[in-house]
This record gives structure tokens, sequence and C-alpha cells, in this order.
């Protein structure tokens, strides 16, 4: 059973199929017989669900509770015994009811079991030692934990080849199992619709239209897909070589910057437990990789709190068009772009954290530390494919600099970390560099869902009273709903906000303003839970999820909420290092040159035409604009 993401609805939402897990209905509960043990459940749960709850485990591939149930790849077969007759059936579809005998480890559901995973082998490209999936692929899981070590059947051995005509995800073809698990993601809970069943029997390809590329169809580019897939079959465009690469030319000056969100999910791909906090370990692997400069994206967050609630309370003021729309998440942009073009001068101007800091290293940073702008690498560890994508955006560049030149995804840093020999374990706790690596609490919780609401109302607060809030900590931003909304008093009025994370609740969000209701202050992130459970993060293969928690995108938010009620800074307008950055460059919020470095502009992609773009592995490629 793979670790998922999970939504629990607010009441309005009620649509099948888009949330991570169903409402919990009280029903009848029966009792069954599983391997010789009694076994209360729920009337209608599957076989499946019912034996994991007393601790009997049934192999699967395809299933992704509440979203995949299809029982389509048999892994997860059972012999089911009713009136003396035994039958094999598919333990994630077949409900529970009273009196039933279900067998999960008889010696034919083990041969079949067997037999369907072989044949699954017998088509995969069997690349296991240089898939990037090694050691934590959950078709090699299941293979080993049933024992195969010879494949009896020799299969057509399909050889497509491989899509990676896009800066953020790879596509190969060879390695699907054609467990439908990314069509599900994609389909039910992000409601892109990217991929889908195209052809029959043997040929068919869980694709998106016509095979294209995911850059030539209206894909968002968040790896919700990557996060999903068992193997190997989707994965994030590896950029390690080439940061490589920097950090070994002598005339390059290399700059790291890390994601809020970073220093409490690393630690998994070291085997500590889910939340915990790694900053002073994440920093000490930095710097023995050999960057220059160690600093947290957290400060830039701060800069764009300040930017963002001062163009909120310029709009309150009449200039510009409400709701205000975050715009941080380049997942949630794109898809704004693609499907709600008419929302984009709604969108906040201001870039996203990691792209206000590239801007900034190259000017501000470069003039202060007599650095030559052309020898500056910006390399950002973050939790996104989609941040690759943001960084090839022509959008963002200064002057003829790109703001980002390398984005590594969290799952690739820990490769690199490995690939140096580094004993994660061993590392001291380290501080990051400054002036950009200072950062309030308020820089921390953009990681996760409400956070980037809860530090603007703090700082917009201040700028409207002059008085900092007595409580911080607003509880109702929080959680795993899906789509959040509350009311604030602000600048002497009523402001009604939004939070609203994973795209199909922000389609939801976006359906209500075009049928006229009104809110005046929208926080949407592409992923749900927000960066915590972006499509970069480490994923938990099949082994992994008997010791950890289905919450794990909340065990990951509350360490960010810990980070921040353990700063001596909770607000962005107190960090020193953002107020000495007004006063020596930028002047003050929304400045001529704030506007120039800090804030960007947005384009509709309704038509999906090409054009050529110098892409960050230096090739001419094809991207959607």
């Amino acid at each position: 059973m793979p670790i998922v993401p999970e939504f629990t609805p607010t009441p309005e939402i009620k649509k099948p199929g888009n949330l991570f897990e169903h409402d919990e209905i009280k029903m009848k509960t029966v009792k069954l017989t599983i391997d010789g043990r009694e076994v209360k459940a729920p009337e209608g749960t599957s076989i499946l669900e019912a034996s994991r709850s007393v601790g009997i485990e049934i192999p699967s591939l395809c299933y992704l509770k509440g979203i995949n149930e299809i029982g389509s790849c048999r892994v997860c077969l059972v012999e089911v015994e009713i009136k003396g007759v035994r039958t094999l059936q598919a333990s994630c579809v077949y409900p529970v009811f009273e009196g039933l005998t279900v067998y999960t480890n008889s010696p034919r559901a083990r041969r079949v079991r067997r037999t369907m995973v072989e044949l699954l082998l017998s088509d995969h490209h069997r690349e296991c030692t240089t898939c990037v999936r090694n050691l934590n692929c959950e078709l090699q899981n299941v293979a080993d934990d049933l024992g195969i070590r010879n494949i009896k059947y020799t299969g057509e051995m399909n050889d497509i080849p491989i899509f990676n005509d896009n800066p953020f995800i790879i596509r190969d073809y060879n390695k699907c199992i054609k467990c439908r698990r990314c069509e599900a993601i994609c389909s039910k809970v992000q409601e892109v619709n990217v991929y889908s069943g195209l052809g029959r029997g043997f040929e068919m390809k869980v694709a998106p239209a016509f095979m294209q590329d995911l850059s030539k169809v209206a894909c968002i580019t968040c790896g919700q897909c990557v996060i999903a897939c068992p193997t190997g079959s989707l994965v994030e465009k590896e950029c390690i070589e080439s940061v490589w690469e920097a950090l070994e030319d002598k005339d390059k000056y290399v700059v790291v910057q890390t994601a809020p969100s970073i220093q409490v999910t690393l630690g998994e791909s070291f085997g500590y437990p889910v939340g915990t906090i790694v900053t002073g370990k994440l920093v000490a692997a930095l710097r023995r990789l050999g960057f220059d400069q160690v600093f947290a994206t957290d400060f830039s967050a701060d800069l764009t709190i300040m930017e963002e609630a001062n163009e909120l309370l310029e709009r309150l003021d009449g200039h510009g068009k409400l709701p205000l729309l975050s715009s941080c998440s380049p997942g949630w942009v794109k898809f704004c772009e693609h499907f709600y073009p008419e929302f984009i001068e709604n969108l906040s101007s201001c870039k996203s954290p990691h792209e206000m800091f590239g801007a900034l290293t190259k000017t501000y940073f470069a003039e202060k530390q007599g650095l030559d702008p052309e020898k500056i690498v910006v390399v950002a560890i973050m939790p996104c494919t989609a941040k690759k994508f943001e960084a090839a955006r022509p959008e963002f560049g200064t002057k003829h600099y790109k703001d980002v030149d390398w984005v590594l995804t969290t799952r690739e840093l820990a490769r690199m970390i490995r690939q140096a020999g580094i004993k994660f374990h061993d590392l001291p706790d380290e501080d990051y560099d400054t002036p950009l690596g200072i950062a309030s609490g308020a820089g921390a919780i953009f990681g996760s869902t409400g956070g980037v609401i809860e530090a603007a109302v703090r700082t917009a607060y201040y700028l409207t009273t002059g008085k900092e809030m007595d409580l911080l900590d607003y509880y109702e931003f929080r959680g795993i709903s899906g789509l959040k909304e509350m009311e604030v008093e602000l600048k002497g009025q009523t402001i009604k906000v939004a939070i609203a994370h994973g795209t199909g609740n922000a389609r939801r969000l976006l359906d209500r303003l075009r049928a006229g209701e009104k809110f005046h202050y929208a926080e949407i992130m592409a992923c749900p839970g927000g960066c915590v459970g972006g499509g970069g993060q480490p994923i938990f293969g099949t082994r992994d999820h008997k010791e950890i928690s289905l919450n794990y995108r909340h065990n990951r938010a509350d360490a960010l909420d810990r980070i921040d009620y353990s700063k001596e800074l909770r607000r962005a307008h107190e960090n020193p290092s953002v107020k000495k950055l007004y006063e020596e460059y930028l002047g003050h919020p929304l400045s001529d040159r704030a506007r120039e470095l800090l804030h960007t502009y947005y384009t509709p992609r309704g038509k999906l035409p090409g054009f050529e773009l110098e892409n960050l592995y230096g090739e001419s490629s094809k991207y959607l604009h």
C-alpha cells in the first residue's frame, strides 16, 4: 500500500473522486474470516483494507485508496470461499460481507500473484541498477517479496522512445505497468486530465493525447503523477550533473537556496521519521558539496510577503482586480493560464520566492560582494517539479540573466549527498549564511497550505494599524480541508479570504468566482498540502508504509509550524535583512526597482502554440506558452 496524499473535504465539496480519502460513513459492521482469524469490518469495506486493518499485508500495484480502486494489476488476488466454493478475486475491489471466508496466503493465491508479476516483468525494461527508483520501486519490492528469481515468460518487450522534451518530467513507457495511477491522480485529484488510456490490450498506453510529450499538452507540471507512479516510468528530469559541473568550475561562484519545506522532508531520504527537522544537517551537507554560499529561500519568502501584503492593500484601495490570487505556486499559475485565463489579472504580480531570490543574488548580492553576475550560478533546492518549468520560463530573468539557473528536487539533493559519500546522520548542525539566510517564522510556514495567507495577514495587519497582532497563529488557516474560507478584519473592513490546495479544489473555488461570489484574497497551491506535498518530495515505497502514518503531510506541516514557533522573529516585516535590503537597494515595497526585480507577468495558454526556448540543459526545445 503506497503512501499517497489525503484530503478531508469541506462541507460544500462532495464531488466523488476529487478527494484523497473518502468521508467516514457509519456502516454496519460484519464478521468475516481472514486466514483463520475472525475479523470485524464495516460492511462494504474491501478485503484489501479489511486485511490491512489487522496487519495482514496483501501486495498491490494499481491501488490508491479513494483514488484508483480498479483491480487492474491483479496482484492483490486472494481466494474467497462461498458455500464451499473457492474463487480468485481482486481484493482491492471485492467488498466484505457477513460470513465471508478469505485466504490471502494460500498456495493458489501466491502462485497466481507470482504469475501476474512475472507477466508485468516480461514487458518491463529491467534496468534496476541504473533506474532512479532502484531500491524504492514498488514493482521491484513486490517481486522481491514474492520471491521471483526467474521469469518464465518472454514478452515482446516494447522499445518506445523516452519522452523528455521538457525541463520537468521524463516519461518512459518501457517501464509503465499500466496501473493508471498517474491518470487517476491527474483526473480525480488535480482535475487536469492530461493522461488517458490510448489503444487496447497489449498496445494500450496511459499517455497524453496522441502520445505527445507533456510539454505539448495542458500539463501543469505539478509532478503528482511522479509521486503516484509505482515504478520509474515517471521521474523528474535530473540536472545533477550540470550542478556538479558548476561546482567543479573554478570560475563559477555557486549559490544555493533551500525552500522552507526541504528542512522538514530531506531527512526522510536518510531514514529519519516524517516531520524531523534537519535544518542544520541540510546546511552542513550543502557546504560539503562545495557550494560557495548556502542561503534560505525563507528569506525571500519574507520578502514576498512584504510585496504581496502591500499589493493586497493597494488592490483593496481600488488599484487592481480583486480577489488577489497568490502566485508562488508555479503549478497553480500554469493551471490558471490554461484553464482560467480570465483570472490572470487577479494573480499577484510577485515572483515566487525562489525566483525573487535568484534575481537579488545576481543584482544586490553581486554588487555587495563585488561579484560578476556572469559568473554566479544560482541553484534552488525545491520540493517541486513545477519549479523546474518555472525556472525555464522566459518571464523569469533579470537583464539577460536567468534568475535561477538550476532546480534540484529534494530527491535529487539526496542523491547528490549519497554520490559525495556524505554520512548525513554524522553531520554537525550548521547555520545558513547571511544576509540572505536570515528568515522569520512567517517565511517557514510558506511550505504548507495556508501559510502564505497567515504570513501575509500578520504583516498586512501591522502595515494598516502600525501595531503588532497579539495572536499570531490563525489555526483556521491550517489543516487539510481542501477548501477553507474565513473572514479577517483588515483596514477597517471585513476581508473574505480563501485557501485551496490541489488544483481540483482550486477549480471549485474559481468556478465560484466565475459565478459571481466575492472574495478579497485567496491562496492557492497546486500540490495537496502545499509544498510539503510537492511532486519533488521523497516518495515512500511499499515497504515504508507500515511505519509511516497516512498523515505524513500533516507531520511535515506540523514541523514547519514548530520552526515558526521556535523563531524569535515571526513576522516578515521584522526581518532585519529584509529591512536593510529595502533601505540599501529597493527603497520600499512596490518601488520601481522592486517591480523590476521582484515582479512579473503571466500569459494565457488556451491555444497552446509552441515557441522556441533555450532550456535549462542548453538544448533548443519547444515549450508551451
